[in-house]
C-alpha cells in the first residue's frame, strides 16, 4: 500500500462555519462515505455531487487516470521538473504556478489553521489546501497553460519519458494535468476551495 489522495471541492464559507473540531471528520466522511458506498458498483470517475448526502456542500473528484494513489501525481511533478527547463518561458511560468499548490508545496498561507491538529499524523495532514482565491488564480494559470501543453510533447519524450514509472509518457502526463484542469475549473466556477486528504 502507498499514500492515496482524495480531492474535495469545498464550500469554504460552510467549512469555516463548521465548528473547528468537527471539520476533519466531515471532510473524512465526504471522502469515504461508508454508509453510501456500494462495493459491487463500478468505480465512479469524475465529479461526485454531493460527496456524501450529509455533506451537501462538498464534491469529490475521482481521477480517471489514477487508482486513487498519490504516486502518479508525485511522478507528474517529477516529470515536470525533468522537462521544465526545455519548455517555453510562458509554459514554464504558468505550469509552475499551476502545479505548485496542487502537487508541490503549497504557498497558500490563508489555509493555516484550517483543521485542528490531531495525535494521529494522518488527521493533521493535508496533501493540498487551496482557498477560493488560490483556486481562482490556479484556474487562470491553467487557462493559459492548457493551450501550450501540446508543445511539450517532443521535449517530454526526450527529457522526461520514463518507461516503468507511474507517468511513463507525455500522454499520461497531459491526461493527468487535464484532469487537474477539470478539478480547478469546476471548483473555481462554484467559488469554492480545494482540499486533498491522504485517504
Amino acid at each position: 500500500m502507498g499514500l492515496d489522495i482524495t480531492v474535495l471541492a469545498v464550500d469554504w464559507e460552510r467549512l469555516e462555519k463548521t465548528p473547528f473540531e468537527e471539520r476533519y471528520a466531515l471532510l473524512e466522511d465526504a471522502s469515504l462515505p461508508e454508509d453510501e458506498f456500494d462495493w459491487c458498483a463500478e468505480p465512479q470517475r469524475g465529479w461526485v455531487w454531493p460527496a456524501a448526502s450529509h455533506v451537501p456542500w462538498c464534491g469529490r473528484y475521482e481521477f480517471h487516470s489514477t487508482p486513487g494513489s498519490y504516486k502518479p501525481h508525485f511522478w507528474a511533478g517529477q516529470a515536470w521538473e525533468d522537462v521544465r527547463e526545455h519548455a517555453s518561458p510562458e509554459t514554464r511560468e504558468h505550469l509552475d504556478a499551476f502545479l505548485r499548490d496542487l502537487i508541490w508545496e503549497s504557498e497558500d498561507t490563508s489555509v493555516a489553521g484550517l483543521l485542528c491538529a490531531d495525535a494521529d499524523p494522518w488527521h493533521s495532514r493535508l496533501l493540498l489546501a487551496c482557498s477560493p482565491a488560490t483556486v481562482s488564480a490556479l484556474a487562470g494559470h491553467w487557462a493559459r497553460a492548457e493551450p501550450l501543453l501540446e508543445g511539450l510533447r517532443v521535449p517530454y519524450g526526450t527529457y522526461a519519458a520514463c518507461p516503468g514509472r507511474w507517468i511513463e509518457n507525455f500522454d499520461e502526463f497531459s491526461i493527468l494535468l487535464r484532469e487537474w484542469g477539470v478539478v480547478v475549473t469546476e471548483t473555481e466556477r462554484r467559488g469554492w476551495g480545494l482540499v486533498g486528504l491522504p485517504l
